[in-house]
């Protein structure tokens, strides 16, 4: 579809606008760069634990995975 960004299956989304997917992926990088800053300024683990639901730390894996998503984003929008 003209003017849309497909993400793969499994990242929950099967498409969305173009202008949708810019939002995202400037979100996902700053998201990335709390990540990964130290000091009081970054996301903490907590912070991690809410983000993924409750569904433990796994700061990692998650980490990593936005990571992808920005990335991902960015190519399917250049």
């Amino acid at each position: 579809m003209p003017g849309s960004t497909t993400i793969r299956p499994g990242h929950g989304v099967d498409g969305i606008e173009h202008l949708d997917a810019l939002r995202m992926m400037s979100l996902m990088k700053e998201l990335h760069r709390l990540l990964t800053e130290p000091g009081p300024d970054g996301i903490t683990d907590a912070q991690v634990a809410a983000l993924r639901a409750g569904e433990g730390d796994h700061r990692e894996p998650f980490t990593d995975w936005v990571e992808r998503m920005a990335r991902d984003l960015e190519k399917a929008t250049a």
